[in-house]
């Protein structure tokens, strides 16, 4: 049962593996991309589903047709069983008895598939070519579906047992059979952790809807107990790719990583980049997501922030951008831009990148980016990624229209991230065609100086302790991919070969003993939910290991290069030496190519429609980006789809649903 179930998916897995460690871009490829760009238009825009391509449409609706046909056929064979016998005239009881028991399977179905979503670093996401925070929705799209069939399930018994009289089911932890007391404990963890995810309550009390979250063990380990671990198996394979994905986190977030600096922009609603240090070996694709964690903040939160920089053009440093919009980026921007930040190390611990396998913007003549606020960060990747293009690669590069909206003229100090401060970078943005159409919705008329003048950007240099490391791949930067295959197949062999072992010379020579009542199956499951994690966090630590101490040599080196390039000259110490305030020369540099490409447009919006139809208008294909709040993607999406310049307009939204 345990192959039948889990062997298949995980055997997609580790071939995804391999297939991500072998593919490079092809013709074929992109050609396929166009052909398919109907498909990946957004057919649903508004509603509970929020923004929904015709791929995705098609998927949901192939998956609700089989929820249905599961319901139905389930409900009609055994509906007519009891109608023939009607025994003792408890006919509807009965129907209500089984209707909770198929229910309860129809609920399995979505369980099946609920974790693979949120399993960051799966090969199974991107070869599908789907990324970690595009699939979040599909979590919570499953997560609900989870929740109601399981909710109508325990509803069903609860009433069945108060009509019948056996209001003591519900204490009933039977040794062999079905755990009523252990299914009503899953049922009440996943109603708590239900309850926090609804958008009013998640965006209002974060904080209470990302520690109820952690319910999901309970969840699952007492769901193992209800049912056993044979039947269990249906939702194991995606569970186990989350474990295997979980566990490498936990271990490349014991470390606390290099800050190197941070540009601090307090005009533009305190917002910080945060600059790494990384392995010239970590490679990664705009706009990538780097999750953080500070210690001094909050040691179990962890937040999700676009990266910024490109691993290509520069080699040594990821950065991220932050904004001061809840409390704890509100702290992190206080304890950042204080003076005493100085005085202390900063621990900082990190997970990811994560991103998607690979991007085509080459194949667009024109590339329109559509930001409010701060969702400008993940085009600032996107810009640097095809400055190295032109300036490294020679290759012609797509027009590019950053269409991007601001409360005040002093948000505009966002402009001064799109750029790296480094001279080079602004010498290489020479063959790039930019335009910025920036709406500043809040303020009627220009002020007498240029708001590009008015800089107080400063730059923060810092010296970390000697134990920081710097970001580096977790199982390394050429055969990551092959890696993953080997600990996931590695670790689900040694769960065989061991629970095989376990259950031939001990649960069943005891359960024989035990004559009729048999062996626990709370126990066994126990037993080889233990067994399970052994051997995922052995296979996994081993990798871990062995990659570190290979990589062990070129770290202490790049840490020496990276304290030795730690900038003296042009800047004053600040706070004992330990962090230096940057000159502005550096900042002017970049600042003077973003000036010149900048139309600034007062007290109005972005009429999206008339920007969109023009540009398509010129010739080629057009690809629309979109990142900031939900109408501004909306609107976009609706533009995009409404055909109005066939095919020419194709769509991509970047949110993020943490």
């Amino acid at each position: 049962m345990m192959l039948i179930f889990t062997f298949p998916p995980l055997l997609v897995a580790v071939l995804s593996c391999v297939y991500l460690h072998l593919a490079k871009k092809s013709d074929d490829e992109e050609k396929e991309t166009r052909v398919l760009a109907t498909w990946r238009k957004p057919m649903l825009v508004k509603g509970p589903l929020g923004i929904v391509t015709g791929i995705e449409l098609a998927f949901l609706v192939m998956f609700v047709v089989l929820l249905f046909w599961s319901l139905f056929t389930y409900f009609s064979s055994s509906f007519k069983s009891i109608d023939a016998t009607d025994p003792n005239g408890i006919r509807w009881q009965l129907k209500l008895d089984l209707g909770g028991l198929w229910l309860g399977l129809v609920g399995n179905i979505c369980l099946t598939l609920l974790f693979f979503p949120v399993a960051r670093g799966s090969a199974v996401l991107q070869f599908f070519g789907l990324t970690s925070e595009g699939s979040i929705k599909y979590h919570i799209w499953l997560g609900h579906a989870v929740m109601t069939f399981f909710t109508a399930h325990g509803i069903c018994y609860i009433v069945y047992w108060a009509l019948m009289g056996q209001m003591s089911q519900m204490l009933k932890w039977s040794r062999s059979e079905i755990s009523n007391v252990a299914g009503e404990i899953s049922l009440l963890a996943g109603l708590g952790l239900w309850a926090t995810t609804f958008p009013r309550i998640r965006r209002k009390m974060f904080e209470l809807f990302f520690y109820t979250h952690y319910l999901y063990i309970v969840f699952v380990v007492f769901f193992v107990f209800h049912v056993g671990f044979t039947y269990a198996c249906y939702m194991l394979p995606g569970f186990y790719l989350f474990l295997v994905d979980r566990y490498l986190r936990f271990l490349q977030s014991r470390r606390h990583v290099r800050l190197l600096s941070a540009r601090i922009l307090p005009a533009a609603g305190q917002t910080l980049e945060l600059s790494f240090s990384k392995s010239p070996g970590l490679k990664y694709s705009p706009t990538s997501v780097l999750f953080l964690n500070v210690p001094g903040i909050s040691k179990l939160q962890w937040h999700p922030f676009t990266v910024t920089s490109n691993s290509s053009l520069e080699t040594d440093e990821l950065s991220v951008v932050i904004k001061g919009e809840g409390k704890w980026t509100k702290k992190l921007y206080e304890m950042v831009s204080s003076s005493a930040a100085a005085d202390h190390h900063f621990d900082v611990s990190v997970e990811g990148p994560y991103g998607p396998a690979s991007t085509d913007f080459l194949r667009h003549e024109t590339l329109v980016m559509i930001s409010g606020g701060s969702g400008i960060a993940p085009f600032i990747s996107i810009i640097r990624d095809l400055i190295f293009t032109s300036s490294h690669l020679q290759l012609k590069t797509p027009r590019l229209i950053l269409i991007s909206s601001f409360k005040t003229t002093a948000d505009l100090a966002m402009l001064h991230l799109l750029l790296p401060i480094t001279a080079a970078s602004s010498a290489a943005t020479a063959n790039l065609r930019l335009t910025i159409e920036a709406y500043i919705t809040r303020e009627k008329q220009a002020a007498a100086t240029s708001p590009f003048h008015n800089n107080n950007v400063r730059t923060k240099w810092f010296k970390p302790s000697p134990t920081h490391a710097p970001i580096s791949p977790i199982l390394g930067p050429t055969a990551s991919w092959l890696w993953l295959a080997a600990v996931v197949s590695s670790s689900f062999l040694a769960f065989l070969v061991i629970i095989g072992i376990l259950t031939g010379y001990y649960i069943y020579p005891e359960g024989k003993k035990s004559g009729e009542l048999g062996f626990p199956m709370a126990l066994t499951a126990f037993l080889y939910m233990l067994v399970l994690c052994a051997c995922v966090a052995a296979a996994s630590s081993g990798a871990f290991l062995w990659n570190k101490r290979k990589s062990g040599r070129d770290q202490t080196i790049q840490i020496r290069n990276v304290e030795g390039a730690t900038p003296t000259a042009g800047g004053s110490p600040v706070g004992g030496g330990a962090v230096y305030e940057m000159t502005e020369e550096l900042e002017s540099l970049p600042l003077r190519t973003i000036e010149e490409a900048t139309n600034l447009h007062y007290g109005v919006r972005p009429n999206l429609r008339k920007l969109l139809v023009e540009y398509c208008t010129e010739g080629g294909s057009t690809g629309v980006m979109v990142s900031g709040p939900a109408g501004l993607r909306h609107e976009a999406a609706a533009i995009c789809s409404s055909g109005l310049a066939d095919d020419s307009l194709q769509f991509e939204s970047i949110s993020f649903s943490w």
